[in-house]
């Protein structure tokens, strides 16, 4: 995942947040615990387990180390402030709005991949390939993301041409 990754800004932040799944049966739960940048929208870093601290700290040592010197922000989970340095990291509740982006794009995650719909038929048989699928989704996501950001510098540089012509 880190080769689809736009490099970090000093003033960047971490959201995390967590999303279930099922692989096999509905009493099987596999959750998905993801880092995403505010600033690129990109997930830099994600982790597939159970609920549990030891998940977290494996979501952890996948950040990036640019990005761990971040600011980060979560909901009020437990493990969260069991892994995460307390001096970067902020619980916070979802009326403050630090968590937005994370939130919206586990319900985008959701609406893309059917096995990870609430009431589907789809599922995966077994956690290998749920979680290949979702590293699939994330490394195309973040390409895209780092496609758009591109577009826009080379925008930015045209419309400032643009400008300097128009002003001569």
């Amino acid at each position: 995942i880190s080769d689809s990754l736009l490099p970090c800004q000093p003033n960047d932040s971490l959201q995390l947040d967590e999303l279930w799944s099922f692989v096999w049966a509905r009493e099987c739960w596999v959750w998905i615990w993801l880092a995403l940048c505010s600033r690129t929208r990109q997930i830099v870093a994600y982790a597939t387990g159970d609920r549990s601290a030891r998940t977290v700290f494996k979501l952890y040592q996948r950040i990036p180390p640019s990005y761990r010197q971040c600011m980060s922000f979560s909901d009020e989970w437990d493990a969260y402030r069991l892994i995460f340095d307390p001096n970067q990291h902020t619980q916070v509740g979802k009326g403050t709005g630090l968590t937005n982006y994370v939130e919206r794009h586990n319900g985008v995650m959701r609406q893309r991949i059917g096995r990870l719909a609430r009431k589907t038929l789809r599922y995966s048989r077994c956690e290998e390939m749920h979680d290949a699928v979702i590293k699939l989704w994330i490394i195309e996501h973040n390409l895209m993301c780092k496609k758009q950001a591109s577009l826009k510098y080379f925008q930015d540089r045209i419309i400032f041409k643009i400008r300097l012509i128009i002003s001569d």
